[in-house]
């Protein structure tokens, strides 16, 4: 097994800083366009601070077809698209986007889900002093919903993470197209071995790190 390890070291890297890479492109993606979505749709809501019913159900369709893709069909789905946007329908940056399409309404449920756990009497206390929309959101539902958002983001990433690895079947690189090119079809057992251990320690390592600043951001 260590001398697959050393073999292989240099494939692994390289695996795993693709993987790197798109988990992280797909979380910014997620957390700078699925945040400002699930906003939108709390605040447009029934019972929201500003409800809008057409456009919270134009958004929330538009979110609901995104999410009722199965991830490799929208990875197919997508192919053209990341050709023109990436100038390639392969590799890691490829995978991203398909990725981050996939997370961003996965996200933004997660977003509307929290500010809706966010105490009603806190937000009517806001009102009745006089905040305005944009305060209520930046000082008292963010700040009040930030737990339950940073363990969101832990989810989310868990999830992509073992996405990522489904991207790989159709060339996408990272661990899991390393495990299939030489753990399955070239019968490198050790090699699949390997890159589900180092799947298994990043896992382990985004956990970790979303508890511990779920912990230090709750105030309850």
């Amino acid at each position: 097994m260590f001398a697959t390890l050393v073999e292989f070291w240099p494939d692994l890297q390289k695996a795993l800083f693709d993987t790197l890479m798109m988990v992280g492109i797909t979380m910014l993606s997620a957390i700078l366009v699925g945040t400002p979505l699930g906003l939108v749709l709390f605040l447009t809501g029934r019972g929201g601070l500003t409800p809008r019913p057409v456009v919270n159900r134009i958004v929330g369709y538009v979110v609901n077809v995104l999410r009722s893709f199965p991830f490799i069909i929208l990875m197919v789905v997508l192919i053209p698209v990341a050709r023109v946007v990436v100038g390639t329908s392969i590799g890691p940056r490829a995978a991203a986007l398909s990725l981050s399409v996939a997370a961003i309404p996965f996200f933004a449920r997660l977003v509307e889900q929290n500010l809706r756990e966010v105490p009603r009497g806190l937000v009517d206390a806001a009102v009745s002093c006089g905040a305005s929309t944009m305060q209520l959101v930046r000082l008292v539902l963010i700040p009040e919903a930030m737990p339950g958002l940073l363990g969101s983001v832990t989810v989310t990433a868990i999830g992509f993470v073992a996405y990522s690895a489904v991207a790989g079947a159709i060339g996408a690189g990272g661990l899991g197209d390393l495990a299939i090119r030489y753990g399955y079809y070239r019968f490198e057992t050790g090699v699949m071995v390997w890159c589900v251990v180092i799947m298994y320690v990043l896992v382990q390592a985004i956990q970790w790190l979303g508890s511990w600043l779920v912990r230090r951001v709750d105030r309850r």
